[in-house]
């Protein structure tokens, strides 16, 4: 398989696996069949659309239909198999965490083969990695993962970094996208698994009151009293 039919697989699977985790998402909202066809439309090819529009190179999915038939495809299927089989919210996750691998390689490679810098391929990576995602949690209604203390767009630019990294060092094409897409995988999947977060931005006043809070509560009457009665039998 050349280069290119494996990035052109590549995409398809992303296309795929970001369908099924806007469909989830819909499922959870209790939408109906065409609100999770547009979830699943918007999740699958949003990030690729707005990289496209950026690079300023004709949109993906206005060269190639099948990008349609293969969103509307698996809606269709999976809108109907979770009536009868109760799907794991956690699949949602880490089947989130592969599109996600997936899509910030391929937008990766495609701003390096148009002769882009490498901030701006590695931009472009997690662009097309992210915002799908994003998308869909608006409209559904929820804060979008990578802005709520989730691994998320660290793994994306880790990833990215990594591919750049391998083809600077002259490593094939081939064998730097599938190192990528494992490592951003296995990097978003630790996270989930292991429970691993970033640290949550906090005011100097917040934190403040906070502490204030804590030693008030420490220094209650009876804590006060306790600690007195322990000191004379002491």
């Amino acid at each position: 398989m050349t280069l290119t039919q494996t990035l052109y697989s590549l995409d398809l699977l992303g296309t795929i696996v970001f369908a099924v985790t806007g469909l989830l998402a819909a499922r959870r909202k209790e939408l109906d069949l065409f609100g999770a066809i547009v979830i699943a439309m918007v999740t699958a090819i949003g990030g690729g659309t707005l990289r496209d529009l950026i690079i300023d190179v004709p949109v993906f999915w206005t060269q190639q239909n099948i990008y349609i038939y293969v969103v509307v495809v698996s809606a269709l299927l999976l809108f109907f198999l979770a009536r009868y089989k109760r799907l794991p919210v956690k699949l949602l996750l880490f089947l989130d965490a592969l599109g996600l691998a997936v899509f910030t390689v391929v937008g990766t490679q495609k701003a390096m083969a148009l002769g882009f810098s490498d901030p701006i391929a590695i931009m472009t990576g997690i662009m097309t990695g992210v915002v799908g995602g994003i998308m869909r949690d608006v409209l559904v209604g929820e804060v979008p993962l990578v802005f709520r203390k989730e691994i998320y767009a660290t793994a994306s630019f880790i990833g990215a970094s990594i591919f750049l990294t391998l083809e600077e060092l002259g490593l094939s094409v081939e064998y730097s996208v599938i190192i990528s897409i494992i490592i951003t995988l296995s990097i978003r999947v630790w996270a989930i698994v292991f429970k691993i977060e970033l640290p949550v931005f906090i005011s100097y006043k917040d934190r403040v009151q906070n502490v204030s809070q804590i030693t008030r509560s420490n220094s209650s009457p009876d804590k006060v009293d306790s600690k007195l009665k322990n000191d004379k039998l002491g």
